[in-house]
């Protein structure tokens, strides 16, 4: 819906909004435990090992040389490491107040800013069980005389107690798909099938809240399998292009994920 609120979504008067907006602000007018899952994937500010690495546009950090699609650059990516890790615990607690009691979390992240991410998580107030790892295959970019960096993670957790029965069933403790360009449309996104693993984690039918949605995988992939959803996104480019896709799918003119049709 293309001019809906997150109010819209909450009370049943739509199934999606994406918003342009600062997360942490937006997070303030929200009200206590009113979304099922947090599931997001925030700027890394990660990309290079010196401060001067990391302050580069996230275009000259990301993107592969030879690359021909272009991709806008996004804003938040040039923390340092423990501002990073302060920034995280901010929106996060705050996250945790809007998540019912046991709703799951979920933090992509990589191998640079994964112990800060775990840190920060728990600073937040939530309980740290677990990482998934997402297996880029092959595809992803080889390292002469190293080990390549083929995965990036998931940290997970859960606001409070966790029960197992939760109508998901059992879950993969992996995530094995490599994130062809053309099947994504921000410059660091992952794909609708990335996200309709990690989607699963929520309970059949719930709202997700996606605090840094881009150019909104996210909410494509919990529209293709029946979860209503919240995304919130700053920059200008990118969230004209999520709320695009977003009304594509909508429409059907985007084809479901392979295996998965559409429950609505």
């Amino acid at each position: 819906m293309q001019n809906a609120t997150f109010q819209d979504v909450i009370e049943g008067r739509a199934r999606w909004c994406v918003e342009r907006c600062n997360s942490l602000a937006r997070l303030l007018d929200m009200p206590d435990a009113c979304v099922d899952a947090v599931i997001t994937d925030m700027p890394y500010s990660s990309g290079g090992f010196t401060r001067g690495d990391r302050m580069a546009a996230p275009s000259a950090k990301y993107e592969q040389s030879g690359q021909k699609l272009e991709r806008v650059d996004f804003a938040g990516d040039n923390r340092d490491q423990r501002a990073f890790g302060y920034w995280c615990a901010l929106w996060l607690s705050e996250a945790l107040r809007v998540a019912k009691p046991s709703s799951p979390i979920c933090l992509f992240t990589d191998w640079r800013q994964l112990p800060t991410t775990t840190d920060a998580l728990q600073a937040g107030g939530w309980i740290w069980r677990g990482i998934l790892p997402w297996d880029k295959t092959e595809g992803a970019r080889p390292m002469r005389g190293r080990f390549t960096s083929q995965c990036e993670y998931v940290v997970w957790g859960s606001a409070g107690e966790m029960p197992f029965e939760r109508e998901v069933g059992c879950l993969p403790g992996f995530v094995r798909a490599f994130p062809k360009p053309s099947e994504k449309r921000h410059l660091t996104g992952k794909t609708p099938k990335v996200m309709q693993e990690v989607n699963a984690i929520c309970k059949p039918g719930g709202i997700i809240l996606d605090l840094f949605a881009g150019a909104c995988s996210g909410g494509v992939a919990a529209q293709r399998a029946g979860y209503r959803w919240i995304g919130f996104e700053i920059t200008e480019a990118n969230h004209a292009e999520g709320l695009a896709w977003m009304l594509e799918e909508e429409r059907g003119a985007v084809p479901p994920i392979e295996g998965q049709g559409r429950l609505w």
